[in-house]
């Protein structure tokens, strides 16, 4: 399991630091004027040009390789909901990188967010001290 966590806590790193830079990115992007292929064109273009986006999609790309390397480790029970404190990570980044308001409700849904990893990590650990069931040997019945 600490193999699993190491690689969680990287991967934790790693997408909310593409989501910072994603927002970066589309902040400065001016939007198309028009839908015509060719002004479409222009929007890709700058898209592929932007360093934050392309940033972003890079450390987004790294998180879904840690994520598939986790799921490839362990249940998906108990991976999958602790991709979540990827919120947790992202907000404090918005809240301190990108200086957005975060109101007392929504710091209130991120501390649920970690209580339910948290007990979902005290199952995983419970399930791994729990003491293997013994095994009950019955003899056949004699035969008649």
């Amino acid at each position: 399991m600490a193999r699993l966590l190491t690689i969680l806590f990287i991967a934790l790193c790693f997408e909310p630091t593409g989501v910072i830079m994603l927002k970066r990115g589309l902040t400065v992007l001016e939007g198309p004027k028009n839908y015509w292929p060719a002004e479409l064109g222009k929007l890709v273009a700058r898209v592929v040009t932007n360093k934050f986006i392309v940033l972003g999609v890079a450390f987004e790309a790294v998180f879904f390789l840690g994520l598939l390397m986790m799921m490839s480790r362990g249940e998906v029970s108990f991976v999958w909901p602790l991709t979540s404190l990827t919120f947790v990570f992202s907000t404090v980044a918005a809240r301190f990188y990108l200086r957005e308001e975060v109101d007392t409700l929504r710091w209130a849904g991120v501390m649920l967010i970690v209580c339910g990893a948290g007990l979902i990590t005290y199952t995983e650990k419970k399930k791994e001290t729990a003491v293997p069931a013994a095994t009950v040997q019955t003899t056949p019945s004699s035969q008649k």
